[in-house]
């Protein structure tokens, strides 16, 4: 029997409780470490972000770690942090963990304003400098292309899928035209201690958390969430790839990580009882793996067949497409662990099923 989110969290402790930052406010978890929290306009309805006190060529200030999407609501509560919890000093640096809009989408405004450099791997900013670039770098005809060969084929998905080729750019506007390269094992000095750089794969390209050992605190991202799992998807510009075996094997590195580790996520609540969630995230996926399996053994299956698998609840357009990267993840996982085949049909759909060899 699959265990309920709420029996999953009771195995997790939220050291702050229920109590969340007030809009344009912020909130301490650690020495020298700020919590804020904004609203976002989607289904997931808001983004953690972390003010990190820090000093840089002698000059006293803070580290911003992710900035939100590019709206007007998140420019005026940010306006609110710098008058209020700054202690009158200044922006020094803007680190990014990886290029989804939600993190990155104010970026180039917080660097302009603050005359400082963006700190980001870079994969994920040459991707972000594409999706900017203009209405046909991401989504559009492409990505209804690809989820059509998928069985999404529907005429009136197909149109609403091709009207969103500029999404990417409505949400980031702009890039900065420059970064500092942040690669796994790099070491940042912050306010005096050291904080690691962690890659992770199968969510972003190139997605960057940071660790401190001595303030056993990890800003985990969008890789280590304590409620929902993290959304991993096969995307029409890599359409073979395989990223939910990246994923299970990134999260895997923290498991190396202090066991009282203080993980602090881009959505949910600032969590402990890091080992104990990468187990609950392997065992989630592990069980859909195996309701993808016993579908695929029934008859083969479209990525659009398997979403009803996977996902149990109504979903909008915006959700379902977040909805086929994860069935097409799934089933590629077992594809190329060989117990899946793939084949195309003669309506050009790819179906899956069970390898009988």
């Amino acid at each position: 029997m699959n265990q309920s989110v709420n029996e999953l969290e009771q195995q997790l402790h939220y050291p702050l409780g229920d109590v969340l930052p007030a809009p344009g406010a912020t909130l301490s978890v650690a020495p020298g470490v700020k919590w804020l929290r904004m609203g976002l306009p989607f289904a997931l309805n808001h983004i953690n972000l972390w003010l990190l006190r820090d000093e840089i060529d002698g000059r006293t200030g803070w580290s911003v770690v992710d900035c939100c999407i590019s709206i007007a609501a998140a420019k005026a509560q940010w306006e609110q942090i710098f008058a209020n919890e700054l202690d009158g000093l200044p922006i020094l640096r803007v680190i990014v963990t990886h290029m989804h809009p939600d993190h990155i989408g104010l970026a180039d405004w917080l660097c302009q304003r603050w005359k400082v450099g963006l700190w980001i791997s870079a994969t994920d900013f040459n991707l972000a400098r594409i999706g900017s670039s203009g209405p046909t770098a991401f989504g559009g005809e492409s990505a209804a292309l690809f989820f059509a060969a998928h069985g999404l084929n529907d005429p009136a998905s197909v149109e609403k899928i091709q009207g969103r080729a500029n999404y990417y750019q409505t949400l980031v506007p702009s890039v900065p035209a420059r970064f500092r390269r942040l690669m796994d094992g790099d070491t940042l000095r912050i306010d005096g201690q050291q904080w690691t750089c962690i890659s992770g794969y199968g969510h972003a390209p190139e997605h960057i958390s940071l660790y401190c050992k001595e303030l056993k605190v990890l800003i985990g991202g969008d890789m280590m969430l304590p409620r929902i799992s993290t959304n991993v998807s096969v995307y029409d510009q890599e359409p073979e790839s395989n990223p939910l075996k990246l994923f299970l094997d990134s999260i895997d590195k923290f498991s190396t990580l202090d066991g009282d580790t203080l993980t602090l996520p881009a959505h949910g609540k600032p969590f402990t009882g890091l080992h104990r969630r990468i187990q609950q995230l392997h065992d989630h996926h592990e069980a859909r793996l195996s309701e993808v399996m016993t579908a695929c053994s029934a008859r083969p299956h479209s990525a659009a067949d398997v979403i009803p698998v996977l996902f149990k609840r109504e979903l909008d357009l915006h959700q379902t497409t977040f909805a086929m990267g994860e069935s097409i993840a799934h089933l590629h996982a077992l594809w190329f662990d060989g117990r899946l085949t793939r084949t195309q049909g003669d309506d050009g759909v790819f179906r899956f099923a069970a390898n009988q060899k």
